[in-house]
């Protein structure tokens, strides 16, 4: 990494960024198989194995491990030139606050939710936590701030009022 100042973060080459984003996917899709397959070998062993909750929840969780993987390997994929140079190293998957800290964290959430629900079967219910997340980073970066600039709007138009019956009243004195 190299800095040209004090105190500036540092940037990452095309080479480091596409090297990270292939140990990321792989970490992650080590956990999303690990979690997967301890789930349905202990559900096989001992419990009911085609219980219609298992089946369905399980179904589930395997799409949303597939699909996390699969759009993180999407939006990192780099582009090689023909003398096999990068020419983008698509997106860091270890940035903070981009959308694949958020799509890292739907995988943490399902794989322990797969391991919790070994123990309960009520634990499925921590998958909630997902769409209760989405609305709340909703609430937050749109929502709010829409109906924050709309009061805003709303009562700068009442403080130039102000302004020009000030000015109407030196005129008349």
């Amino acid at each position: 990494m190299s800095t040209n100042k004090p105190g500036k973060q540092a940037t990452k080459g095309n080479k480091q960024i596409v090297e990270e984003n292939v140990a990321t996917l792989k970490f992650y899709r080590n956990m999303a198989c690990g979690s997967t397959v301890a789930n349905l070998i202990v559900n096989c062993i001992f419990f009911e194995p085609f219980a219609a909750l298992q089946v369905v929840m399980s179904l589930l969780t395997i799409a949303m491990h597939v699909g996390s993987y699969y759009f993180m390997a999407m939006m990192s994929k780099p582009k090689y030139s023909d003398t096999g140079s990068i020419l983008d190293s698509g997106n860091d998957l270890n940035i903070e606050g981009g959308i694949a800290e958020h799509v890292k964290d739907i995988v943490i959430l399902t794989a322990g939710t797969q391991l919790l629900s070994l123990f309960s079967d009520y634990f499925w219910l921590l998958l909630l936590l997902g769409p209760l997340r989405a609305g709340w980073l909703l609430w937050k970066s749109v929502i709010q701030p829409w109906l924050l600039q709309k009061e805003e709007q709303e009562q700068a138009p009442a403080a130039g009022k102000k302004k020009a019956d000030r000015k109407i009243k030196r005129v008349v004195r």
